[in-house]
């Protein structure tokens, strides 16, 4: 291949030296077509290949690839041919050679065949516009492996961003996400930008017309902002957005960290917020701090409440006292049964309520077909019902997690009393829980416990004493009746007993 320094030889010895093309061929070595060439050609000389280069391995289906890869222009985005996929289809067809070859080949024929866009700079006006996606990132939550969806909201002319984790991407996620954006904010932009995400858009129509989800609908008017949506299967209408996911990841949640519960995830992510604001975005010529300076005082303040983000539905309670939701069964109190209620599902909570009075609340499973139970809904029906305290599941489920003195109380009044009789006790002592904080509970057991008599009336009277220290009982003032001051000090004569019992004529 000649080389810029021999090009400059050859132009040299016939532009300076006057050397003719044929002298100068003889005397470096070159054919005179490559003196030529150079001579006439002032830039540097490259090379170009003229011919393909033999592909013994590869060369068979060369051409089975190129069809695939014109295939994937009629195919949905998703169900396209991978190198990797078509890799594998050669291989079964005899091809032994490497993956990585493969995917060189293929990606020269996407390169070929591919138009490149071309895009225009985008400029925003304060307080305007933000942009809203979701993304997926892996973490450990309470031990286990968890993918969590990430909800971002940015600011598009201060590039000021949100980021908060929840366990899917439902509506009520969707809708909570905005609320403790806008909260983190101060208030709200005049519009949003969105993919065609289901939780908002139920259909689209022709252009940039979408026909929005009801509940969305009254959630932009309660906090009134506008709505704008790219074009299907066009994230680069808001790039900016789409570009913060890739950075939470790889800055906030980088090497999967491990956390207790989602709320000390986002409490994490919300501090990553906080201190990214002293960045500077690529091409900006200010912090996003210095930014959000200027944009903060032209946004939207927020309405006086804020809208419940939640999936609200009708259910009826089964013979079981549970409530069914999402195939997930949750508990309701026994009194309660066959009633129909409401149920409000939260991102991380569920409530059942009757007409106003909330009934119950529970921790929201985003598992299929678990029971969740709350044992103390079930406590005045097993004190109806003391045969079934042995199989009952809630108890069962109480019993693998509740506080070992539990079982010293359950074992001390079965010594003392009857089968049926001790566990009706027991039961009534397990239902201080409903009134009375658990761990204040479980402390006037241990202290009755150590009295030696463990009942009902001695294990409240322990509660009380313990979360009223001060509250001591009345003394009397019997400095008005002096011959008052002495009763109950005097020596005790058991024959009064006698008398009473006997009458004054029995005698010994």
């Amino acid at each position: 291949m000649l080389t810029v320094a021999d090009q400059y030889r050859i132009r040299k010895a016939y532009y300076t030296e006057k050397q003719s093309q044929r002298a100068i061929a003889r005397a470096l070595g070159y054919s005179r077509n490559t003196v030529k060439k150079a001579i006439a050609q002032d830039e540097p000389f490259t090379y170009r290949q003229e011919q393909e280069r033999p592909a013994p391995v590869l060369g068979p289906y060369k051409a089975q690839l190129q069809a695939w890869v014109e295939a994937n222009r009629g195919l949905p985005r998703k169900q396209r041919y991978t190198a990797h996929k078509m890799y594998e289809l050669i291989r079964e067809q005899g091809y032994a050679g490497a993956e990585s070859t493969v995917r060189y080949y293929v990606g020269q024929l996407r390169k070929a065949s591919g138009k490149q866009q071309v895009y225009i700079p985008l400029d925003y006006d304060a307080g305007v516009d933000m942009q809203m996606d979701w993304g997926e990132a892996v973490v450990k939550i309470g031990g286990e492996v968890t993918t969590v969806k990430l909800f971002v909201l940015r600011w598009c002319y201060s590039r000021k961003g949100f980021v908060a984790a929840y366990p899917s991407e439902k509506q009520e996620c969707f809708l909570d996400g905005h609320v403790r954006a806008f909260h983190y904010f101060g208030g709200t932009p005049q519009r949003i930008i969105y993919d065609n995400l289901k939780p908002a858009v139920l259909r689209i129509l022709q252009g940039r017309n979408r026909e929005e989800q009801a509940t969305f609908l009254a959630f932009r008017n309660h906090y009134v902002f506008e709505s704008r949506y790219c074009n299907p299967a066009s994230g680069h209408e808001k790039g900016g957005v789409e570009n913060d996911v890739g950075y939470v990841r790889r800055n906030f949640l980088a090497g999967c960290p491990a956390f207790a519960t989602y709320d000390d995830l986002n409490a994490h992510l919300l501090t990553q917020c906080q201190q990214t604001d002293q960045r500077t975005v690529h091409g900006q010529p200010h912090t996003v701090a210095e930014a959000w300076q200027v944009e903060s005082p032209t946004i939207h303040g927020l309405p006086a409440y804020d809208m419940a983000c939640c999936n609200a539905r009708e259910q009826k309670v089964n013979k079981y006292s549970q409530v069914l939701f999402e195939t997930n069964r949750y508990s309701v109190p026994t009194d309660q049964a066959y009633r129909t209620v409401t149920v409000r599902a939260y991102p991380f909570h569920l409530d059942i309520l009757y007409q106003d009075r909330i009934l119950a609340r529970h921790d929201r499973s985003y598992g299929r077909g678990q029971d969740i139970s709350d044992p103390l809904h079930y406590l005045p029906l097993l004190e109806q019902r003391p045969g079934a305290f042995e199989h009952a599941r809630p108890m069962r489920q109480l019993r693998q997690h509740w506080d070992p003195v539990y079982e010293q109380l359950l074992t001390h009044l079965q010594q003392r009393l009857t089968s049926t009789r001790a566990i009706r006790e027991f039961v009534r002592i397990l239902s201080l829980h409903r009134t009375y904080p658990p761990e204040a509970v479980t402390a006037a057991v241990h202290r009755a416990l150590a009295c030696g008599s463990a009942h009902l009336d001695n294990v409240t009277l322990c509660l009380h004493q313990a979360l009223n220290p001060d509250c001591l009982p009345p003394q009397l003032d019997l400095s008005a009746q002096p011959a008052l001051a002495q009763l109950g000090q005097q020596p005790i004569d058991l024959t009064v007993y006698d008398q009473f019992l006997w009458g004054e004529t029995h005698v010994d």
